[in-house]
């Protein structure tokens, strides 16, 4: 059984030059594997993404949710940010 599916995608002329130089310099052995590669780095990092999400940005929600009086103002970090940065200079 075949584990591919043939695609016809369309390139701005400026993307499809690029694509083209890196398989000419031998940096790929064709198109379909520079694009292979670019799909897996997208996917692997919109997966590290959603980790971050589901692991650290939801927990946090959590834990401001049942104790609301975690929660730090807006105003609160504007200032502090702000004297910091008046420190550092």
């Amino acid at each position: 059984m075949r584990r591919t599916r043939q695609l016809s995608i369309t390139l701005p002329i400026e993307m499809a030059d690029m694509l083209r130089e890196r398989v000419r310099s031998g940096e790929y052995a064709s198109e379909s594997e520079l694009i292979r590669e670019g799909l897996r780095a997208l996917f692997a990092r919109d997966q590290a993404v959603e980790a971050w999400l589901r692991d650290e940005v939801a927990a946090a929600y959590d834990a401001v949710a049942a104790d609301p009086s975690r929660a730090v103002s807006a105003q609160s970090v504007r200032a502090r940010l702000e004297a910091e940065q008046a420190g550092s200079m």
